[in-house]
């Protein structure tokens, strides 16, 4: 599958002060993210030279970040491919999950002030709210879900429990966000998430961790219902 890079909208500029390779990579990064690039796709650094408006050598560099990454995979020369969905490398990342995220309800629910940076003071302002008052735009929701994992295990107070959790988390973000291209699932993770949320509040640490399962464990199982089907439809509502 060939991607025409020249068709893709205008990118916004990256941060102030970035390198043009890191800029590249963020670029690159964000046309995955938001399925410009579907899995499978072939493209070569020149149409990406083209694209990004800056030199091959930062290009490459990108590339090749981004294939330490497992994003993307070396082809031949210039060629390059988005890498291709392993279902099993995506369930093993989410059995990691699990593991992090029952550890850090475990450590949160231990301390003594599990409130003290305020993270769950806006857990609860996002996901205690009544069925009217949900969000209801898939991809602002997959945002809000990435959020809501990500600020528990930060809460634990172990930064680099934080941070391999936040690696983990961005290799499996394509999937979270097709996850949420279902309303029902919109709504069974409101529910889900509050109770969780309701069970760290008080301290039940074995009943917050068992439901953390149960929650991950079902996003898991979305993951072999994907299709090509679902990846074109998404790369349209993108548009």
């Amino acid at each position: 599958m060939r991607l025409n890079l020249a068709t893709l909208p205008d990118q916004p500029p990256a941060a102030p002060g970035a390198t043009l390779a890191g800029q590249a990579y963020a670029l690159i990064k964000r046309d995955l993210f938001e399925f410009r690039m579907l899995p499978g796709d072939d493209f070569t650094e020149s149409e990406l030279v083209a694209r990004l408006g800056v030199s091959r050598t930062p290009v490459r560099q990108a590339l090749y970040r981004l294939e330490r990454e497992g994003f993307v995979l070396l082809r031949q020369r210039s060629g390059w491919r988005v890498r291709p969905f392993d279902f099993e490398r995506f369930e093993a990342l989410y059995d990691v999950r699990i593991v992090l995220e029952q550890a850090a309800v475990a450590r949160l629910c231990a301390l003594h002030d599990m409130d003290a940076a305020g993270a769950l003071s806006a857990l609860k302002r996002a996901w205690l709210v009544t069925p009217a008052e949900r969000l209801r735009d898939g991809r602002e929701v997959a945002e809000l879900d990435e959020g809501f994992h990500c600020a528990l295990v930060a809460a634990a107070g172990n930064p680099e429990m934080a941070q391999i959790h936040r690696d983990v988390t961005e290799k499996i973000r394509i999937i979270r966000q097709l996850d949420f291209t279902k309303g029902y699932r919109v709504d069974a993770t409101y529910v889900e998430h509050g109770a969780i949320l309701r069970a760290v509040l008080a301290r039940r640490a074995d009943e917050a961790a068992r439901m953390l399962k149960a929650h991950i464990e079902i996003s898991k199982a979305e993951v072999r219902k994907i299709t090509l089907h679902r990846l074109q439809a998404a790369r349209q509502a993108h548009g």
